[in-house]
């Protein structure tokens, strides 16, 4: 069965600009998002995992425009996103919501959790008064809330059921895809199962496609069905979940698998420990920008950017090692 694409995102980078001196001229960048390209099909979940500070949220934010692209192209069916005008993106993002790490900081706590969800459909001027108010009573029973709740400020929930009602204003307009950015690192394991849960049931009732971004390889591995890891800037691996979590390729993806807990004591389980620190995405290394930490680096890796091409049906790596 042929799966039908929704996004497609060509070689997107998003550097920020360093400014010193006197006059704050340009210096540098950091480079954020460094030539990334993959393809989210619709009805699917897409993780994506990576140590902090790899470029996952900047690559998620940048690809809604949240942020302005430097270079590249992103496709939401078939329309090139980076085409129009600001005012004009404001009607295309209809179609595209974002769920944030933290709920208390995306909910204005001066308005009321009725008037929070609402207010999505205020600005695209959907339906009348009285049908927002009922579609608001509608997704808080939707999210496992109660339609009493609306009169409540965001104060007066828990980081749970904050995320709830930040779910239930992106699925206020109806989108066909949602980004979700950490959205239950900041929760407690047992409400991050509730509301991870709670997505999958949503998914299915709405048709969702998810681009799913975490740090927490359990979570996703539960969540998703491909997986991309970032590293600097950069997209190192791309499978199914079922061969990346099985028979991991690049030197990177394997380090973080490795360091995944397993549910038995009996069963030891080697740990890789990468050597040294992250590198500065304002001066990243040359060649893979992996090969100060990777242990089977060659003098090819230290000069040559390796190539994002795919080894096996949609199994996509870049790594020179496997040439």
């Amino acid at each position: 069965m042929k799966q039908t694409v929704l996004v497609e995102v060509k070689n997107l980078k998003k550097y920020f600009p360093i400014k010193g001196g006197i006059l704050k001229r340009t210096i540098g960048h950091i480079k954020a998002v460094d030539d990334v390209s993959f393809t989210m099909y619709k009805g699917e979940t897409l993780g994506i995992v990576g140590e902090s500070g790899s470029g996952k949220s900047t690559m998620g934010r940048t690809m809604i425009r949240l942020y302005e692209p430097t270079e590249g192209e992103v496709f939401f069916e078939g329309d090139n996103l980076f085409k129009y005008s600001r005012k004009e993106m404001r009607r295309v993002r209809k179609g595209m919501q974002m769920v944030f790490q933290d709920p208390f900081a995306s909910l204005n706590p001066r308005m009321t959790i009725a008037e929070l969800i609402e207010e999505p459909m205020v600005v695209h001027k959907l339906y009348d008064r009285s049908e927002r108010n009922e579609k608001v009573k509608e997704l808080l029973n939707k999210v496992g809330l109660q339609a009493e709740y609306g009169s409540l400020y965001p104060h007066e929930f828990s980081g749970g059921q904050r995320q709830r009602v930040g779910l239930a204003r992106a699925l206020s307009i109806n989108p066909k895809l949602i980004i979700a950015d950490e959205p239950v690192s900041a929760l407690d394991v047992s409400v991050q199962a509730q509301v991870i849960n709670l997505m999958k049931d949503l998914q299915d009732e709405f048709e969702l496609t998810y681009l799913f971004i975490a740090h927490d390889l359990s979570v996703v591995k539960h969540l998703s069905d491909r997986v991309g890891v970032m590293y600097l800037g950069r997209l190192v691996e791309l499978a199914n979940k079922k061969d990346l979590y099985s028979g991991p390729v690049h030197p990177y993806t394997q380090a973080l698998l490795s360091a995944v807990p397993v549910p038995n004591p009996r069963l030891k389980k080697e740990r890789i420990i990468l050597e040294g620190d992250i590198p500065s995405p304002a001066n990243p290394p040359s060649g893979c920008v992996f090969h100060p930490r990777c242990k089977y680096a060659t003098d090819r890796c230290r000069v040559e950017k390796p190539l994002w091409r795919e080894i096996a049906k949609d199994h996509y790596v870049a790594c020179h090692l496997v040439d």
